[in-house]
């Protein structure tokens, strides 16, 4: 069995998570003894806003949500996930 690292202390998450984008956790975690835990009553990473869309648009999200056997939420969502995605490499050029 290997000898493992002490995980350093952090000043920030974004020093925390550049860290362990860099490093190999099993240099500091033994995987094997860990279980398998459930965070009942962790929040969301998302939030709700008021949004407001003319009814024809609202009309064909449903009529395409009810395609893809989604909800117009989720559809909408993802398409916003992927113009903005687009948009910001699009940015990057």
């Amino acid at each position: 069995m290997k000898q493992l690292k002490k995980i350093p202390k952090f000043k920030t998450e974004k020093e925390e998570a550049h860290f362990w984008d860099t490093h190999d956790t099993t240099d500091y975690i033994d995987w094997r003894k860990a279980k398998r835990t459930i965070f009942p009553n962790l929040k969301p990473s998302s939030r709700a806003i008021p949004i407001k869309l003319p009814n024809w648009l609202l009309e064909r999200l449903k009529f395409l949500a009810n395609k893809h056997n989604t909800s117009y939420q989720s559809l909408l969502r993802s398409f916003l996930v992927k113009d903005v995605q687009n948009e910001l490499k699009a940015l990057s050029k």
